[in-house]
């Protein structure tokens, strides 16, 4: 049963360790500054799910990257970096690959390429302020975990609901402590009962083999009382008898 019980409190610390972290990523992502272009900012980076397999194998739709902010002027072809553009006729976010660069007096545009777009370079062309950053890496699969938190039954299933339960099961923890509390006390109090009925017990004994020492040690007093009678009786008649004797002895009846 002890053993039991450890593994269970194991698996629960396991599961809330889990569920803490995972909320301390759901946090990074939603909770984190925007910048004036609206995106979530934190210490520089930003972590973006991807939505398609433009950039296969490098990521692939569902993965988390992230992106670090960046002086455009660093940047070089080869480099993948993400973008405001627009994608089906709405303004959005994309991660490609810069193919080339070109510079027209302080100004510098860059035309991007998918990985796994077959050669074809992305229709339209960017400039400095459309660049959100530089791409530093990331995490198979994770995206499709921070999609489904940042729904509402995401976020119910994976965030409130393991709380909740945690919650309960801190409930039932603290209800179990009270419960051990009052039965250790009750035990406390029926060994203090016991031990004040067993001290009576022995005083009551103590008492009884008094009394006994007491009746024992005035009936030898009788006893002996008895035969020190018996003794001078005995001496008495025993002078008497001599006396007697002696009356007899003397004809004049002088002793």
């Amino acid at each position: 049963m002890k053993v039991l019980k450890r593994i269970g409190t194991i698996v629960i610390s396991v599961l809330l360790w889990v569920v803490i972290l995972v909320a301390a990523l759901y946090a990074f992502t939603t909770m984190a500054s925007r910048d004036n272009q609206n995106v979530a900012n934190l210490f520089g980076y930003t972590p973006l799910t991807v939505q398609s397999d433009s950039m296969a194998p490098t990521f692939s739709a569902g993965d988390l990257i992230f992106i670090h902010t960046c002086d455009p002027s660093t940047l070089k072809e080869g480099d993948i970096i993400c973008f405001h553009t627009i994608i089906d006729n709405e303004y959005a976010l994309n991660t490609h690959r810069i193919q080339s660069i070109e510079t027209v007096g302080d100004a510098r545009s860059y035309t991007t390429i998918g990985d796994n777009n077959n050669g074809i370079a992305d229709l339209h062309v960017i400039s400095d302020g459309d660049i959100v950053g530089k791409y530093v890496g990331h995490v198979t699969g994770l995206g499709k975990v921070m999609d489904f938190l940042s729904s509402s039954m995401g976020f119910l299933v994976v965030i409130v609901l393991p709380m909740l339960l945690f919650f309960v099961y801190q409930i039932y923890h603290l209800i179990m402590i009270s419960i051990s509390l009052k039965r250790a006390m009750a035990v406390e109090a029926a060994k203090e009962e016991e031990a004040i009925r067993m001290a009576a017990r022995e005083a009551d004994q103590k008492d009884q083999e008094q009394a006994q020492k007491a009746k024992s040690e005035a009936e030898a007093a009788l006893e002996e009382a008895r035969r020190m009678r018996e003794e001078a009786e005995a001496l008495r008649a025993k002078a008497q008898e001599e006396l007697e004797k002696a009356k007899k002895n003397d004809p004049d009846g002088r002793v």
